[in-house]
């Protein structure tokens, strides 16, 4: 990937009125951008804009309002294909978020596909969005649940057992891009050639990876890849589900009402061709010009510059740190993406949040949504710092030096 040196983040920064204010009387250090990210003003002005301008429905009007509703709609649609290399927008569906997209996909996909003894393999780094789905679907099938383990603190995937468990009883194998607790990026090009090569459909979930790093899902090779606008500087109740055009005209609706259908009887209904069959009633049409907008201001910084100022706040929040007595932190050494988790010698997650939250930096504590993986690793939570392009290595600074006053208000 190509970078650009020259970029000024910190005139970015300046982009997000959210970030110019103070927590508790001290500068707001917003490190919580693996849960949701904040918000430029173009995109603020896109859903100003479209609310003061075009507020009407999508699709079924012929008036001026209802075209320019329509016309901002399904650009997005194709600007997000373009967003992720897909090959049209026809194999682009407006969600809300990347849980309703999966569960999307468990709803038609799986109950058409699955029966009784078939595989769905998973891995133990998934968040509960990539879990519980698949597992009221394997409940209501009969299927069964494999997952591809993790290896200790690391939080790597164990590719040597790989090959044992793509067994032919997997149909599926599902798999998230960047975990969300530990950091880890997999390499789910080389996942979905392996499962490709057995017919095994797959499915990506890029939640925390498509608003951070360039993402083809025609270089991936996956079946379906999904994510969320709220986490790529987009609005929240707005997310993706990209699925190849073949599979997407094979499924099933996913619920049923106006707008998904071509033709309604008493006793019998055609429905539209993908995307289409799968987005019943008005849909949220605020929600994808925001994101439209979202995607013109990453790409004009460069995905590429983003996920290198990530990597290179995330390094140095990890030696900073590693030098601190009687904390463990979380994740991969190597390749690590923007966040690090970590923990506090006798010190409960929750807390370190909360005192952090007094010193005005925003943190997450908890299990974040992998309970799983936190009980495999032998914890009942984390504290964890998550980065994005408008964070500084300053914020980081103060981030440590918080951590530390934490640490002597405890004694650890």
């Amino acid at each position: 990937m190509s970078v650009d040196t020259t970029l000024d983040w910190s005139a970015l920064r300046k982009d997000f009125p959210i970030l110019d204010q103070q927590v508790h009387g001290k500068p707001l250090v917003y490190f919580d951008n693996a849960a949701t990210s904040q918000k430029p003003r173009a995109v603020i002005e896109a859903l100003v804009h479209y609310y003061e301008c075009d507020n009407a429905n999508v699709h079924r009007g012929i008036h001026e309002l209802s075209n320019r509703a329509t016309t901002g709609f399904e650009a997005a649609r194709a600007r997000t294909a373009k967003f992720i290399n897909a090959r049209s927008a026809d194999e682009i569906v407006y969600t809300r978020g990347t849980t309703e997209s999966i569960n999307l996909v468990a709803a038609t996909w799986g109950a058409k596909n699955l029966r009784a003894g078939d595989v769905i393999l998973l891995t133990e780094l998934e968040h509960h969005s990539n879990l519980v789905p698949w597992q009221l679907l394997a409940q209501r099938t009969g299927a069964k649940i494999a997952y591809l383990p993790v290896t200790g603190d690391e939080g790597t995937l164990d590719l040597s057992r790989l090959d044992a468990l793509l067994t032919s009883q997997v149909k599926l194998f599902s798999m998230v891009h960047i975990s969300n607790s530990m950091g880890t990026v997999n390499p789910v090009a080389e996942l979905c050639a392996r499962a490709r090569k057995l017919g095994i459909v797959t499915l990506v979930d890029g939640a925390q990876s498509a608003g951070h790093l360039p993402v083809d899902v025609q270089a991936i090779g996956c079946d379906f890849f999904a994510f969320s606008g709220h986490k790529i500087c987009g609005p929240t109740g707005i997310g993706i589900l990209y699925g190849r055009q073949e599979i997407l005209e094979a499924m099933p609706p996913y619920q049923g009402g106006g707008e998904m259908i071509l033709s309604v009887g008493y006793h019998k209904t055609e429905f539209k061709p993908a995307p289409h069959r799968f987005e019943a009633g008005t849909p949220d049409i605020s929600g994808p010009i925001g994101l439209h907008a979202a995607m013109d201001y990453l790409d004009a910084i460069g995905r590429e510059n983003i996920w290198r100022h990530d990597q290179e706040l995330t390094n140095y929040a990890c030696e900073k740190l590693a030098a601190l007595k009687n904390l463990r932190i979380f994740g991969p050494k190597q390749n690590r993406a923007g966040l690090v988790s970590f923990l506090l010698k006798d010190v409960h997650a929750h807390d370190v949040v909360t005192l952090a939250d007094q010193a005005g930096v925003a943190l997450r504590g908890g299990h974040h949504c992998t309970q799983p993986l936190m009980h495999k690793l032998g914890v009942e939570s984390t504290a964890r710092a998550s980065f994005y392009f408008y964070n500084t290595r300053a914020e980081v600074d103060r981030f440590v030096e918080v951590v530390k006053e934490i640490q002597k208000f405890f004694g650890s």
